[in-house]
């Protein structure tokens, strides 16, 4: 069976030239657009995906092509995506990469070249997959964004071990980016389930259908094109089911996900007709959801159906001791995967990474690193590699809370001033989502327009 590959390209005669080199070794399907590249992604689960970063309708920008890799990427974390795009820039590529493409390529591209990385790829991938088999049936497993020497870590690694024994659902809770999909794992990894699947979905698509399609399935799958219409919530059984972002759920899906955990989960499991054990739930959310409730977008009768059992995840900036360590474990792994052995930090380095405010959390700094690691032409990387600058530190004679407001405004003002008061760009360099950026500007009080840039520079989707 030939492996497949999904090529992203608004031009014709690319797709045409693509599907003539590389049919008789793939299975080729053709997009021409985000929503249709992401609904044959979602049907199809190809091996590789080739992407043009300029889609309609902003054939001249990345964002849209961007927006492709996000979500091809929240379907399926493993999936190998190489950016073929005429939107050249060293800043362009870095992006692309640093969110998790695995090449660059500028057009016209190398025919011959194309096709031995696709083979690297698709070699790469096949591994993955195999080892995430693997450690579905590993007891134990080492988790290298919960290294830590803080006290609020022990407790919380402490906290995952009680929960893990049981079976009633649980909600993690914490910042964005402040690895709540790892905490989700762990438990996994170490309850009774842990020889079930571990199944995941985030829950911020931005398509409510294709969400209500990934949790419930599809009733009809005629029109998928032979795509199973098994759920998300189906494929868990006898496993866990993660759901990432529950507080962006639409409330629909809400009122049928609180029907069916009170028809099919008490105490936690329930046989289902076939003999098979419903998932355990395991949520979670950056956003505070008793807010949610109170404002009306979320329903308390789901909130209390998955709050059985809370853990808190605490930022980067409450486990300031574990910055070093992390950064390191980061280094290595980027050090391995993009084959630079020697890579290592400089001393003004690793005191930028302290006195950083880091408001993106654990992403935030495993971007920062992955991005020092492809750009620095040397193995030594140094402050100014990190891109974090003096004024992101935190004044030493304010108060904690006070000093920590203070950072987090620097930042979030530096990177609207520099993308001209672009949200999403400002957002993707900081490692964290629209939402989040949102969210920080109206805690710290900041006007986009009360800034100083040309504001005819800003897009009317921002």
């Amino acid at each position: 069976m030939k492996p497949t590959v999904l090529i992203i390209d608004d031009d014709e005669a690319v797709l045409d030239q693509l599907k003539w080199a590389l049919a008789d070794e793939y299975e080729v399907l053709l997009a021409k657009d985000r929503p249709s590249a992401i609904e044959t992604f979602r049907a199809r689960r190809p091996d590789l995906a080739l992407l043009d970063l300029g889609l309609p309708p902003l054939p001249n920008d990345p964002r849209e092509g961007m927006a492709a890799l996000a979500d091809m990427r929240n379907l399926d974390r493993h999936a190998k995506v190489i950016v073929i795009s005429g939107l050249s820039g060293k800043e362009t590529a870095a992006r692309a990469v640093g969110e998790g493409a695995c090449d660059f390529l500028l057009k016209p591209v190398q025919i011959d070249s194309l096709k031995l990385l696709l083979s690297h790829c698709r070699h790469v991938v096949t591994l993955k997959r195999e080892y995430e088999e693997i450690r579905q049936h590993t007891e134990v497993e080492p988790f290298e964004l919960l290294q830590s020497r803080s006290p609020r870590m022990e407790e919380l690694l402490e906290n995952i071990r009680k929960v893990a024994t049981a079976e009633a659902p649980v909600l993690i809770l914490g910042e964005s980016g402040t690895g709540k999909d790892v905490v989700a794992l762990a438990i996994h990894r170490q309850s009774g389930r842990r020889v079930g699947p571990f199944v995941k979905l985030n829950c911020d698509m931005a398509s409510e259908s294709l969400l209500e399609s990934e949790l419930f399935g599809r009733e009809d799958d005629a029109r998928s094109d032979g795509a199973s219409a098994e759920g998300r919530l189906e494929s868990a059984s006898g496993g866990s089911l993660f759901l990432q972002d529950v507080g962006d759920l639409p409330l629909r899906s809400q009122v049928r996900l609180m029907r069916l955990i009170g028809e099919r989960v008490a105490d936690g499991v329930k046989e289902r007709p076939s003999g098979e054990t419903a998932p355990r739930l395991i949520a979670a959310s950056s956003k505070d959801l008793t807010v949610a409730i109170a404002k009306g977008n979320f329903i308390e009768g789901l909130y209390y159906r998955l709050a059985v059992l809370v853990i808190r995840v605490p930022a980067l900036r409450d486990r300031k001791e574990d910055i070093r360590q992390l950064a390191e474990a980061f280094l290595k792994r980027f050090a391995a995967q993009f084959d630079r052995p020697n890579l290592q930090f400089d001393s003004e380095a690793l005191r930028a990474l302290d006195r950083h405010a880091w408001p993106g959390n654990l992403r935030e700094l495993e971007n920062c690193v992955r991005r020092a690691a492809i750009m620095s032409d040397t193995d030594i990387l140094r402050a100014d590699d990190l891109g974090l600058t003096p004024s992101h530190a935190q004044p030493a004679a304010a108060g904690l809370r006070e000093a920590r407001q203070s950072a987090e405004r620097a930042v979030i003002i530096g990177a609207l001033r520099k993308h001209h008061g672009k949200i999403t760009a400002a957002a993707m360099e900081l490692g964290i989502s629209r939402p989040t950026f949102y969210s920080l500007m109206e805690k710290l009080g900041i006007e986009r327009r009360s800034l100083i840039w040309d504001h005819s520079e800003e897009t009317s989707e921002e």
